[in-house]
């Protein structure tokens, strides 16, 4: 990340400067356009101090979180208005350079108010703007007694970046509203520390369901992406991760299975710790926690990471008919309307929102409780997914 600062820091005051072309064909006032680079030089200032001086404590993430957000509201809506004004000065350097016009500054303003109100939606009310996703999902091998048999997802609830009672509280209520059989939540409870959840935890123990809450833990859990006193202070955080499912009343699955009983028939329920690509641990080991699965069952699958499918679950000797994922967020930026579906992180993860099939077998990936880095969503809301599973 140090590495990048200094074109980051090029690239905005290139914005800064020519957007600022536009502010003053616009206005001459002094207050003005005192405000606009007193704003960016103390923006500018607390970045950098944010990530070239802060020491490597959880008490800072708050901090950088806030400064990222600042930094988009006053960086993106900028270069997308910049073409706008790239475009006048094209058409000036044939023209003899007249002085600019003041409807294309105007224009360009105009362009710049939709990005920036935008992320300041996404920062205030899109990142509690629970949306409800179902699936029905149809199976030939499905046991009779689960027939019409509802689950309720959840994955990446982050507790460490909330601030909003209400509004979490909000999507807990949401939850239950559902009346689902099952919970099942797929990983990241926190961002690095147990201690995140610990204001949380009442408000997440109201979660109920009747045949039970099941859950596996994400890569955020682990603590790996913090600097840590001693090795025994990073393995006593992952324990208290472990007892907090419990407090909250989710049975914490570790690389082994539970069965699901209804009306004398069972489907397994098999967690996995996470396994990532590339730089991702991989502490998933789905041999070990379906190694007493009989091959006959009717097996759901939880493992945080979608990546997990493609490099093993589909090869796996068993048939896995469900899988349950989470982790990419959505990216928490991108675009769904009437069944267009795009956000950047398609690009490093070809399952990374909602159903997917392959040879006979089902993924689902939800868009996240929760919320990371940026402290909003835009486009792609905050997720509560509902799958009904039906005989065929």
């Amino acid at each position: 990340m140090k590495k990048r600062i200094p074109y980051i820091i090029v690239l905005w005051l290139i914005a800064d400067v020519y957007f600022f072309q536009a502010v003053t064909t616009l206005t001459g006032n002094i207050f003005i356009l005192g405000v606009y680079w007193l704003y960016g030089i103390l923006l500018g200032a607390g970045v950098l101090y944010g990530t070239l001086f802060r020491k490597s404590k959880q008490s800072a993430t708050g901090l950088i979180s806030s400064l990222m957000a600042l930094m988009l509201l006053s960086l993106v809506p900028k270069l997308i208005a910049l073409p706008v004004l790239l475009i006048e000065d094209i058409v000036r350097i044939f023209s003899g350079f007249p002085p600019r016009a003041q409807w294309v500054s105007e224009l360009a303003m105009a362009v710049a108010a939709v990005p920036f109100f935008s992320l300041l939606y996404g920062m205030t009310g899109g990142r509690h703007r629970y949306k409800v996703h179902r699936e029905t999902l149809y199976f030939n091998d499905l046991p009779d007694a689960f027939d019409g048999f509802t689950i309720t997802q959840l994955s990446d609830i982050h507790s460490g970046s909330f601030s909003s009672e209400r509004g979490v509280e909000k999507g807990v209520n949401m939850v239950n509203a559902q009346n689902s059989d099952l919970i099942l939540f797929t990983g990241d409870l926190v961002n690095n520390k147990a201690s995140e959840m610990d204001r949380w935890i009442p408000l997440f123990a109201r979660l109920k369901a009747p045949y039970g809450k099941f859950s596996v833990l994400g890569n955020h859990d682990y603590g790996d992406y913090i600097k840590w006193r001693s090795k025994d202070h990073k393995n006593a955080n992952l324990d208290r991760i472990k007892k907090v499912h419990e407090e909250i009343g989710f049975q914490l699955l570790l690389n082994e299975t539970a069965t699901i009983k209804k009306d004398g028939q069972s489907i397994a329920l098999i967690g996995v710790e996470n396994w990532g690509k590339g730089r991702f641990h991989k502490y998933g080991d789905l041999k070990k926690a379906a190694i007493d699965v009989p091959a006959n069952a009717f097996k759901i699958l939880m493992s945080h990471d979608p990546s997990h499918w493609d490099a093993v679950t589909l090869d796996h000797h068993q048939h896995i008919h469900l899988t349950l994922a989470g982790h990419t967020h959505g990216m928490q930026f991108g675009i769904e309307l009437f069944g267009f579906q795009w956000s950047p992180v398609k690009y490093i993860y070809p399952q990374w929102a909602g159903l997917y099939k392959k040879e006979g077998k089902y993924l689902y990936v939800n868009r996240g409780f929760g919320f990371l880095g940026f402290r909003g969503r835009i486009g792609i809301w905050p997720e509560i997914t509902v799958i009904e599973l039906k005989k065929k």
